[in-house]
């Protein structure tokens, strides 16, 4: 098994630490042989998905488990229409690999750099109404416990409930089953649209859309708005993703927020500036190569979910707020919404909900407006998303999540050691 003793950082570098013994197992025997002499060490382990988490759910604090060489498709059962992947395998790979078979994901989110594990172990989300998020779709889960004992667990398990999104405190997650469906293409559009007329047509343009976003730019009164909707993949017209996007959403971005670094003044210009530049157009490919947008710019971010209906409001106090510019931000604000599900740790717990994404510029300081954007989402019913940036503690989680302490008990029986219980997670959860 390689392994190699490093400085550790997740993507963004808000989480560090500065040495780490990492491994890489090849295969569910390694996986377990590791957390056996972890155990025996009295050393605690941590699943690192792609490090893509922005808050410390990833950040081991003795030993971290890369699935780097656990990855790929095991099986698809076309008459469940489920797929088996090692749990390594990143987002951008499970797309093509589907396609081959005439198959893809419901949903996805914008970046698919993570891997299905950590994806799947925070509640990574994509946009619509109808439609859940990547854990939703897990049918099956196959981990190894605190023990060192590979367990499969179904969705009929009462232990399903606490692993939809389980932060990687019940075991080392070597393999996930997932739906499919039939391999369809998006008719993707991009628009632009007034912060009054976003208030007047929210409700329809969530119902008439499969996927609606919009990109709220601090102070502005104009939006970008992105809609999405399925097409028959054999009638599709591909179109990919022109270069001068992709300049765009990267270089020019990067070059604007390098100024705002080192000019914090010449924020609210560069938000203008991005409002009134906000591309108009439309293309088609296969679902997967539309729902994902390269993220070459890095920032900090925190996201919140809060019940659908709060949309309108927390939207009209948001744009009164940043119209004051308290904060020097450009980044923009990102609008989603998604279906409610089950899950003891689900930030939607059962309710159809609206997300708010905020963001700022890596090395530009975030705390206070983080800070304040969390206290006013707290009269909206706002819980933070468990791979973004957060304020959570024990008590927090006590009054936002009813039945944590049933998820504490499940945590106890697969990890009666606590050896997946870092430093970050025991400030959290206990």
């Amino acid at each position: 098994m390689f392994s190699i003793e490093e400085r550790w950082s997740n993507w963004a570098g808000t989480f560090t630490t500065p040495k780490a013994m990492i491994y890489e197992p090849a295969s569910i025997e390694e996986v377990s042989l590791l957390i056996k002499q972890v155990t025996q060490k009295q050393q605690t382990i941590r699943a690192m998905g792609a490090r893509h988490s922005f808050s410390g759910v990833a950040k081991p604090d003795d030993v971290g488990v890369s699935l780097t060489r656990m990855r790929g498709l095991i099986q698809l059962d076309k008459l469940k229409q489920e797929a088996t992947f090692w749990a390594g395998t990143h987002l951008y790979e499970i797309g093509p690999l589907l396609e081959e078979h005439g198959y893809g994901l419901a949903n996805m989110g914008d970046i698919d750099v993570q891997s299905l594990a950590g994806a799947t172990s925070t509640g990574t989300h994509g946009t619509g109404i109808t439609l859940g998020s990547l854990s939703s779709q897990v049918t099956r889960w196959g981990l190894v416990d605190g023990e060192g004992n590979y367990r499969e667990v179904t969705r009929e398990d009462p232990l399903a409930q606490s692993l939809h999104i389980g932060l990687g405190l019940f075991g080392i997650v070597v393999q996930i089953t997932i739906k499919v469906v039939p391999v369809y293409g998006l008719a993707y559009e991009s628009s632009r649209i007034t912060v009054q007329d976003t208030l007047a047509q929210f409700q329809s343009i969530i119902e008439t859309n499969r996927h609606a976003e919009w990109y709220y730019f601090p102070g502005q009164s104009q939006m970008q708005l992105k809609v999405m909707n399925a097409v028959p993949y054999e009638q599709l017209e591909r179109q990919p993703t022109k270069p001068f996007d992709n300049f765009i959403e990267n270089q020019v971005l990067q070059g604007m927020s390098s100024l705002c670094k080192r000019m914090p003044q010449t924020t609210s210009l560069v938000s203008k500036i991005s409002a009134k530049a906000v591309p108009i157009g439309a293309r088609q490919d296969v679902s997967y190569r539309i729902f994902a947008s390269p993220r070459q710019v890095k920032f900090a971010e925190c996201e919140y979910a809060m019940p659908l209906h709060y949309f309108e409001a927390f939207l009209e106090e948001l744009h009164f707020t940043m119209s004051r510019e308290l904060f020097h931000v450009h980044f923009p604000i990102e609008c989603r919404t998604q279906k409610g599900e089950a899950g003891i740790l689900s930030p939607t717990q059962q309710q159809d909900s609206a997300f708010f994404a905020f963001h700022m510029y890596k090395g530009m300081p975030y705390k206070r407006y983080f800070r304040y954007m969390d206290h006013l989402l707290q009269k909206y019913g706002g819980r933070a998303h468990f791979g973004k940036m957060n304020r959570y503690t024990q008590c927090e989680l006590k009054k936002q999540y009813s039945d944590i302490d049933i998820f504490l008990t499940h945590q106890q029986q697969c990890d009666p050691n606590s050896v997946f219980m870092t430093e970050y997670m025991r400030k959290i959860l206990i």
